[in-house]
């Protein structure tokens, strides 16, 4: 598995992920994807410094089976907040979340210098929670009953995990070789 940008050959996926309400139920999305939308978004995604996104590739076929990113970096306070889905739902609980996310946060600290990554999960969404912990993140709060979902309101669990608390494991150089293109 490796992360490389997303191309025009992704859209169709994105689509059928991100319209897909067994997927959706997990990410901060809350209407349907368009492909107008989704061709302007990847069109522009060059432009916007404030995003880098990552579609998570398969070594074996190249194919894209999941999206995660960096929003919202704040150069000054070199904070970023972490987003991921496994779009493709036969490769979930097989440990593709977890072996990108080390790599984006990976990529965060020991490539663009971050200080500190936060997201937000629903309370839940107990697989992703497993899987952050496991990376080293830390429950910060909770936001009460601030998602709707299934006809009952849930807690938004905030996490975050510090440039400190890493795991430096390879050089800058070697990840973005070995596991970014």
């Amino acid at each position: 598995m490796y992360l490389r940008a997303p191309e025009k050959g992704d859209i169709e996926l994105f689509l059928r992920w991100f319209n897909d309400p067994e997927v959706v139920q997990f990410v901060m999305r809350h209407r349907p994807l368009g492909r107008e939308e989704e061709e302007e978004w990847l069109a522009n995604l060059h432009k916007r410094e404030s995003d880098v996104v990552f579609a998570i590739a398969r070594k074996e076929d190249d194919g894209a089976i999941g999206s995660c990113g960096l929003h919202r970096i704040r150069v000054p306070n070199r904070s970023a907040e972490l987003g991921i889905s496994i779009g493709e739902k036969r490769f979930w609980n097989q440990g593709y979340g977890r072996e990108a996310m080390g790599l984006l946060c990976g990529y965060a600290f020991e490539v663009l210098n971050l200080h500190r990554i936060g997201l937000s999960v629903y309370e839940y969404n107990l697989r992703a929670q497993r899987c952050y912990e496991k990376v080293g993140f830390q429950l910060e709060g909770r936001r009460r009953q601030a998602r709707f979902w299934n006809a009952q309101y849930w807690d938004v669990l905030e996490m975050g995990l510090l440039a400190s608390q890493w795991p430096a494991g390879r050089s800058p150089r070697e990840l973005c070789q070995a596991s970014i293109v």
